[in-house]
């Protein structure tokens, strides 16, 4: 599978982790959007598109999001979360689109990150200045 297109949507938050996000085209044929580019503590990484998780109230049975203590529509107090989540017990996202293996992970991260310094680094276009015009008295 070939990346065909990547734009970079910079946020300028000085001092924050996000720096940027990212619209990722597959093949001229299908598009992820939402990846985000992240300041972790060992440098840029690549973030999938997530949601919250969810769980069912047992006394409404309406969904709410997974470490919620209080249900948003009955108020009733929930349990602790499901332990069936699997190897990362304390999760509370979940990928919507990722790699299935670590070869198309290092090659999506590294497009996008190219693709992010490109954008970074590219001159700023300068506003444009209005035109003094000289008028004349008549």
């Amino acid at each position: 599978m070939e990346i065909t297109e990547v734009r970079i949507s910079l946020r300028e938050n000085e001092g924050k982790r996000l720096k940027a996000y990212s619209t990722v085209t597959f093949d001229n044929s299908f598009v992820v959007r939402n990846i985000k580019v992240i300041e972790g503590n060992n440098g840029l990484f690549v973030a999938m598109p997530a949601r919250k998780m969810k769980q069912f109230c047992p006394r409404c049975g309406k969904k709410v999001d997974v470490g919620s203590q209080y249900c948003n529509h009955c108020g009733v107090q929930l349990p602790p979360p499901p332990r069936d989540l699997g190897e990362n017990r304390h999760a509370t996202h979940q990928d919507l689109a990722h790699p299935i293996n670590q070869e198309f992970r290092d090659y999506l991260q590294s497009k996008v990150l190219d693709a992010y310094h490109g954008e970074k680094n590219a001159p700023k276009p300068e506003p444009a200045k209005e035109s003094e015009e000289e008028t004349t008295e008549a």
